[in-house]
């Protein structure tokens, strides 16, 4: 079923694909794309901006969270190609 949660999912999923953290379901190869990644948690947190009092209290914490995993992983991504 296609909601704000599964909608989230998705792209918290396709944002750990770009950053290399799993493998590419269609592929199963792990590779990275970190602008590709960027571009994809940006847009969550222009969602999460967009939708700031809109959201229930699970699809807020949802968002917050999958927000926080991800731009932390891009952090140690980042840094540990330096």
């Amino acid at each position: 079923a296609v909601n704000f949660n599964n909608f989230v999912l998705g792209l918290g999923t396709q944002a750990l694909v770009l950053l290399g953290e799993i493998p590419n379901p269609e592929t199963g190869l792990v590779s990275a794309n970190l602008s590709a990644a960027k571009q994809t948690i940006d847009i969550l947190g222009m969602l999460e901006e967009k939708t700031k009092g809109n959201l229930d209290e699970n699809e807020a914490t949802l968002l917050t969270e999958v927000l926080s995993s991800l731009r932390l992983a891009f952090v140690d991504r980042v840094n540990s190609k330096a």
